[in-house]
């Protein structure tokens, strides 16, 4: 094993990791807040890998620009988890799709779970 292995997040199975049906409400919450402005995107890290903080990153920027634009404040979302569908294509990978409903609009979030270093993170993700 070289050193950059050793070092590297190290797959954990399904097994060792909680349940992830109770994390994907929670983490959608976080990124809708992100995307909205009324959470700090530094609250999410530890939950997701370090691409996809930066797409998280990235596109929270968009979206303060758009609204910096447009002169709108920050307003948290209100919305209902409506479903959640998981399916397991790997041991400890979870790939799910949580469909939210919020005043005038429903959309889904893909989030892709991988077990890391013992816990859960978000390696990918797509608000739709």
């Amino acid at each position: 094993m070289t050193l950059h292995e050793y070092f590297a997040p190290q797959p954990t199975p399904a097994a060792d990791l909680p349940n992830p049906t109770q994390l994907l409400p929670s983490l959608t919450q976080g990124v809708l807040e992100v995307f909205a402005g009324v959470r700090e995107i530094d609250q999410l890290a530890r939950w997701f890998s370090e691409e996809a903080f930066r797409k998280l990153g990235a596109r929270a920027n968009l979206s303060a620009r758009a609204r910096s634009a447009r002169g709108v404040p920050p307003v948290r979302p209100v919305f209902e988890v409506l479903s959640i569908r998981e399916t397991v294509p790997a041991d400890g990978v979870v790939e799910a799709v949580v469909v939210v409903a919020g005043p005038g609009r429903t959309r889904a979030v893909a989030i892709r779970l991988e077990g890391l270093d013992r816990r859960w993170r978000a390696t990918s993700f797509a608000v739709l």
